[in-house]
């Protein structure tokens, strides 16, 4: 099986590709294409009989035919049962050829370079290089003429899950297990639809660019949210499906420096993770609690130099995590003022935010990130270190302090294991316990408050002491995936992992937890594939499930079990 490279997004590339159309069209091709192949490939075009272009790359638009509805529904069906779409021989290597080999390959894993994120990949992205079956479509057209010529793609997927559990409380019993946060329901996870362009990061000769646009809508916007971007969605109105822009960035690679330095701009998805927002990024439909509670997207500067072939330097600046740039001077007035003279348990007390105005996020200010990762000659291991999004770490809508590791080991062509580790923190977050702070809420004198934002407020911390007004919320988690390949179309996850909220700050209830969690995922095809996974999810100290914090329901499980799926249909 060819390995090749992987962009960011999850999406196997394969050289060679061309193309895109609007959105609008996009999206009715996917659905329509869903209805009419079904879950086995129709029958081939006319000629197929006499072309294969698995054997004979050159006769694949032939193969295709000339229709816009023939050729995608022909793409499908020619790539159906195959781990990989036809490559084209006269197409440029996808790799240097001294760094180290690929790590995985797409499908069955949803990578093939262990990922690091803030970065198209270094040294082993071409242009072009996603395999799409619209595109593919589109391809004998002027437009995809155009597209292809210039390096830009439009392409995406839909995701569509559901579960049955042993929660009950509609919406929002799930949580905090995350992605199907309601039990014993069906859902549009996402729809995403990407318009891209990568830059050349293989060659060395000249400096080139890429950007990324991204477009989310489903029920997974909830967690993708960064506040003062179409967050009223989230926080004003607790939409079951909304909109998002997870990515929105270009870059600039220059070759020179190192062995390719690549400097990001704009929205993009945060540093290290070995799971991200996207589905095709996750082994499994359902995320860790690691991985749910911790950064999601970043906004800012982010650069990345490859030093050698093993080794990377990542340096950023940003504005913290979920935060947007407007928000950094942004202010609102304070209804609820201290007044001189008063002390605890008396009205007008606020030692919180005492002034007549206070930020609108406290924790949008100039943040830095700083990564090393390492990559063995063989490909076989790689670690990344990371301290992401640092600053005073002062309370905010989601201003997380995280330090921590991912590391990845293969052992065979059939086995590899993903770790991660990390403690995260803010600083000076009220305490839910104490009474002045119940007041100071209550009265808007806090800019979380319930008149600022009526749902999915940032949690408040449970101090050990009802009488101090703030506390350090911290929480520490480790979670792993130890994988099983058989063969090109399928792989077993395992997943255990645990949490500890330690001021229930992040989950609403101070406890540890503990997740075990195994997944299957088959591929029917490069653009077909289907995670089906049981969950088990426990909290050590006490209820923390089938509860729902914006209706006022408080958890009374503390236990639950989650069985889900989900099918995933590229376009």
């Amino acid at each position: 099986m060819t390995s090749i490279p992987q962009a960011e997004d999850g999406m196997a590339p394969s050289p060679g590709r061309s193309a895109l159309a609007p959105m609008t069209k996009t999206l009715l091709a996917a659905i329509l294409v869903l209805a009419s192949v079904g879950v086995a490939p129709a029958a081939r075009a006319a000629d197929a009989a006499n072309c294969d272009p698995y054997k004979n790359y050159e006769c694949l638009d032939s193969y295709l035919g000339t229709g816009f509805w023939e050729r995608l529904t022909n793409y499908y069906n020619l790539e159906w049962g195959q781990a990989a779409g036809p490559a084209d021989p006269k197409a440029p290597p996808a790799r240097r050829d001294y760094v180290p080999p690929a790590a995985q390959t797409t499908p069955p894993m949803p990578f093939t370079e262990w990922p690091y994120g803030g970065a198209t990949p270094l040294e082993v992205t071409r242009p072009n290089s996603i395999d799409s079956p619209f595109m593919n479509a589109i391809g004998n057209t002027s437009v995809g003429t155009w597209l292809g010529e210039n390096n830009f793609q439009v392409y995406g997927w839909f995701d569509v899950g559901g579960n049955v559990s042993t929660s009950t409380t509609k919406p929002g019993g799930n949580a905090p297990a995350a992605y199907l946060y309601t039990p014993n329901t069906v859902q549009l996870d996402q729809a995403v639809i990407y318009v891209d362009r990568f830059p050349d990061t293989v060659q060395k000769d000249h400096i080139d660019w890429g950007m990324r646009f991204s477009a989310i809508y489903g029920e997974n916007y909830r967690y993708t949210t960064a506040y003062g971007l179409a967050s009223y969605q989230l926080l004003d109105k607790n939409k079951v499906n909304g909109y998002d822009f997870p990515m929105i960035y270009g870059e600039l690679f220059i070759p020179f420096v190192g062995e390719g330095l690549l400097l990001r701009a704009g929205r993009f998805i945060s540093l290290p993770d070995i799971e991200a927002q996207l589905a095709p990024n996750n082994y499994m439909y359902t995320h860790s609690m690691t991985y749910t509670f911790d950064n999601y997207t970043n906004t800012g500067l982010q650069s990345t130099l490859a030093l050698n072939k093993n080794w990377m330097l990542q340096l950023g600046l940003t504005v913290g995590t979920e935060a947007s740039i407007p928000h950094i001077h942004e202010t609102i007035g304070n209804p609820y003022p201290n007044v001189p003279g008063t002390g605890p348990g008396q009205v007008g007390y606020n030692p919180l935010y005492p002034y007549s105005s206070f930020k609108k996020d406290p924790g949008a200010m100039p943040s830095w990130t700083g990564c090393f990762r390492y990559t063995s000659d063989d490909g076989r291991d790689d670690v990344n270190a990371c301290a992401d999004a640092i600053n005073r770490g002062t309370y905010g809508y989601n201003n997380l302090q995280w330090f921590g590791l991912t590391a990845y080991h293969t052992f065979n062509e059939q086995w590899h294991i993903s770790w991660e580790g990390y403690h995260l923190y803010m600083k000076d977050v009220p305490n839910e316990l104490n009474s002045d702070v119940q007041t100071i809420y209550a009265n808007g004198g806090a800019p979380f408050a319930s008149r600022y934002i009526p749902y999915n407020a940032p949690g408040l911390a449970i101090c050990s002491s009802a009488s101090v007004l703030t506390c350090r919320a911290n929480s520490y988690g480790t979670t792993a995936y130890l994988n099983y390949s058989w063969n090109a179309l399928n792989n077993i996850s395992i997943r255990p992992e645990y949490f500890w909220d330690a001021q229930g700050q992040r989950t609403g209830v101070a406890t540890h937890y503990v997740n075990f969690a195994v997944g299957w995922q088959h591929w029917f095809s490069p653009q077909v594939e289907i995670r089906p996974e049981i969950a088990y999810y426990h909290s050590l100290n006490g209820p923390a499930f089938n509860g729902n914090s914006n209706a006022g329901i408080a958890p009374n499980k503390s236990s639950e079990t989650i069985l889900s799926g989900d099918i995933i249909w590229h376009f």
